[in-house]
């Protein structure tokens, strides 16, 4: 019996999500992937406040969360889950088109995972999204977060 696998795409670019979404449903590791399109959303998301107070079910296995968000961007949305002991612990990558060196530096202080650099091209990009489907849900061996 598999573990049920979520993962939580935060992205508010609608190409770059359909490839993402099509790419991680081709190669069928998740049982399901939330979609929300700006921080406060993956922040409301995670803990559980605002349009998703009150929400059940588990915890999301992995957050992919891009940099440049709008309302909040996803360095401050790492800082506050990473504040938060409810989701501390949670694997968050960071899938950006992001090249600046600041980013990268802030990611990883701030306590991402990893960090990883959107490729231009539509084929690299989708080759990128699959390997990381498979590093972060089927390879790595995250702790179980209770919600």
């Amino acid at each position: 019996m598999s573990e049920h696998k979520t993962i939580l795409l935060v992205e508010d670019n609608p190409q770059d999500e359909k490839l993402i979404l099509r790419t991680l449903n081709r190669i069928n590791l998740a049982n399901e992937v939330f979609v929300v399109r700006d921080g406060q959303q993956a922040l409301d998301y995670l803990l559980r406040e605002g349009d998703f107070a009150g929400r059940a079910g588990d915890l999301p296995t992995v957050v992919m969360l891009d940099v440049n968000l709008p309302r909040v961007n996803g360095l401050e949305v790492l800082e506050r889950l990473r504040q938060d002991e409810r989701t501390r612990q949670i694997p968050i990558v960071m899938l950006t088109s992001s090249d600046e060196e600041q980013d990268r530096v802030r990611s990883y202080q701030g306590g991402a995972n990893s960090f990883v650099r959107k490729p231009l091209d539509f084929a690299q990009f989708a080759e990128t999204v699959a390997q990381l489907g498979v590093y972060w849900l089927a390879v790595n061996q995250a702790p179980k977060v209770e919600a």
